[in-house]
């Protein structure tokens, strides 16, 4: 997972208010997220993970143009008051205007979709316990895994009964379904050019 680092040297202890995670992280050349009184270092990205992150980026914002909708990269650091988590998706997209978090001007608080590029190291933490910490999000409606070592998508969608459902996509076949949005993405243009085969 994530391993808790340069905030406690700097601040000289291990539990700290939102106030003093954004003033440090304002402040820093690298990320963190937050929870609970704690500041994590994030993991660093590989160069597939850079190329899926812009195949898929760039198909998304073609797809949304001119839509009420559009995406945005791991830039747009998303704040969960219900939770206090502050963290930095890969990728989320937010229909209608941004809407900001009452502790920080510059954190969104209502993706409609978010996307997580998984790697060996954040495998488990985005699948299991963000998993869990995203849901609180009122307008949260998909929640997308694309394995960065394998053909492999994992799409959580919001049925009618509030219930999280699950569909898989394995192999070049086929198109992503970004039902939220409503609309699709060939699996074969998210993994170009990254040599792996299904």
């Amino acid at each position: 997972m994530m391993m808790l680092r340069e905030p406690v040297v700097a601040y000289g202890k291990k539990q700290f208010t939102v106030e003093e995670y954004l003033d440090y992280e304002n402040a820093s050349p690298e990320k963190h997220e937050y929870y609970q009184g704690e500041i994590f270092a994030r993991a660093g990205a590989s160069n597939r993970h850079n190329l899926v992150f812009s195949n898929l980026f760039t198909e998304l914002g073609i797809r949304l143009k001119g839509k009420k909708c559009r995406p945005y990269g791991s830039d747009l650091r998303t704040h969960i008051p219900e939770n206090t988590l502050f963290t930095y998706p890969d990728i989320s997209i937010v229909c209608g205007d941004i809407i900001n978090s009452p502790r920080d001007k510059d954190s969104n608080t209502r993706p409609v979709v978010i996307i997580e590029l998984l790697s060996s190291s954040t495998r488990s933490y985005d699948r299991g316990e963000k998993f869990m910490l995203y849901r609180a999000i009122p307008s949260l409606k998909e929640y997308i895994l694309v394995d960065t070592e394998s053909v492999h998508i994992e799409a959580f969608r919001l049925n009618d009964s509030h219930r999280w459902e699950l569909q898989e996509y394995k192999g070049m076949a086929g198109a992503l379904q970004v039902a939220a949005v409503g609309i699709t993405v060939p699996v074969a243009d998210i993994y170009e050019g990254t040599r792996l085969t299904a």
